[in-house]
């Protein structure tokens, strides 16, 4: 009670200094607004509505520009070529890391020493915080911090694979239970033996499509756990691995499924037609990023919803008998453009982000956490009827090529694997072409220096 009498100055002051701190965390640096670039989709949605909360606490509003997502990539890079500073995060693709870090252009400000001083670089999970954030791989350098994690799995109609005589019908003709299949070779004959086109039913929909990675995404998971790669990554050659016999049995087995699959399915994309044959009722099991499955659960959007599964991408079986399982990772990190005018304060966003009791809330409101104790949780696997799947795939995930070059190397992918499921080249030769077309890409590159 010493200082019960205080002058009325000493109130005024007092006042004014309160009305100043708005309820702002110490040592945060204070912005008026920051702006952050993100695809149109249901996660930005997510992280418009988290940021509030973080506006509540600093007194900083912040903006998810939404961007579709045909025009997302376009957008930001016609951004950093013009040295734009109307963003101060950019929630980036992983392919984007070589290309955004590359000391030409640079785009992305380096973090590797910010994020080991500033946050607990261990409780990301290992293979969100590499793919999503490191390059090169195994440098220990990171140029985003994971926001969102995603990754490739499915969703099936329970309803159909319970029923006592699908059930009774299919291990009659093919030997063992009808279940979630564990390997591609399982899905294959559930696909097969779904596929009645009289009926209207086919037995998937998958990743054929020629937009941006789509055929890539859903084909490499194949070619992975087949046995085969992309090639060398130390000394980036291609030839003679990318195209050898593993792979081609692996391109060959997934253009196979092409005949279990809807009228059209060669032009399924991701986050649209694959979801949308499986609301309609068309196909026992579709393909997707886990982030568009919210979808599926609805009964607004999926009639059969209450009647919905989920599983992972699944393994193969070599002929040594030896389980291969990889699955394609997807999700983004958070970057921040070197051309951005609040990039501390965009440091400290990122910060309270990934605390874990935010973490929390983000998975709450039904995003994809990289944290290994939220991922962990019962909270998190009983929060959505898929994210135990999703949690399931982490110790399989696995990316696409990150340098500099990834989007002509996509291309070449995009357009050979989308000719072979047409059926336009053989397996074998879609395989040579993007062998040898990869090759002179790295070549002009200066690879093999």
């Amino acid at each position: 009670m010493r200082h019960r009498w205080m002058t009325l100055a000493g109130v005024l002051i007092a006042v004014a200094l309160l009305a100043g701190c708005t309820r702002k965390p110490a040592g945060t640096t204070k912005a008026e607004k920051i702006v952050i670039g993100w695809a149109q989709w249901a996660p930005a949605d997510y992280l418009q509505e988290l940021s509030k909360e973080y506006t509540e606490e600093t007194g900083t509003k912040v903006v998810v520009e939404q961007i579709p997502w045909p025009q997302f990539q376009d957008k930001i890079f016609a951004a950093f070529a013009a040295a734009d500073d109307t963003y101060d995060i950019v929630v980036g693709d992983s392919q984007w890391l070589g290309r955004c870090s590359d000391p030409d252009s640079q785009h992305y400000l380096e973090l590797t020493d910010w994020m080991n001083e500033n946050l607990d670089v261990d409780a990301f999970s290992e293979a969100a915080l590499i793919n999503l954030g490191e390059y090169p791989k195994d440098s220990g350098r990171y140029w985003a911090v994971p926001a969102e994690t995603d990754a490739v799995g499915f969703a099936y109609r329970r309803d159909w694979f319970e029923d006592p005589e699908e059930m009774a019908a299919f291990e009659a003709r093919y030997g063992y239970a009808l279940a979630p299949p564990r390997t591609w070779q399982e899905l294959r004959d559930i696909a097969e033996f779904f596929t009645r086109p009289d009926e209207k039913r086919y037995g998937a929909a998958l990743y054929f499509g020629k937009q941006y990675d789509t055929v890539t995404m859903g084909a490499q998971e194949v070619m992975w756990s087949f046995g085969g790669s992309y090639g060398d990554p130390e000394t980036y050659r291609v030839e003679g691995i990318l195209n050898d016999e593993a792979g081609v049995k692996a391109l060959e087995f997934y253009i196979g499924l092409r005949k279990f699959a809807p009228q059209g399915a060669e032009s399924f994309g991701i986050g649209k037609e694959c979801v949308d044959a499986f609301n309609q009722g068309l196909v026992a099991m579709a393909e997707d990023y886990f982030a568009f499955f919210p979808g599926l659960v609805d009964p607004e959007k999926n009639p059969h919803a209450t009647q919905t599964g989920f599983f992972p991408s699944p393994a193969a079986i070599g002929p040594d008998g030896e389980e291969r399982h990889y699955i394609s990772i997807g999700g983004q990190g958070f970057s921040i453009p070197r051309y951005s005018k609040q990039q501390e304060a965009a440091k400290e966003f990122i910060k309270w982000f990934c605390q874990e009791p935010v973490q929390v809330k983000w998975a709450g409101l039904g995003g994809f956490t990289a944290n290994r104790n939220v991922l962990a949780s019962e909270e998190f696997l009983k929060a959505t009827p898929y994210n135990e799947a999703f949690a399931a795939c982490f110790p399989h995930l696995r990316d696409f090529w990150a340098v500099p070059e990834y989007g002509e190397l996509l291309t070449v992918t995009q357009t050979e694997w989308n000719a072979a499921v047409n059926g336009q080249k053989t397996a074998k030769a879609a395989m040579d072409a993007v062998a040898k077309q990869h090759t002179e890409i790295f070549e002009k590159a200066g690879y093999y220096k």
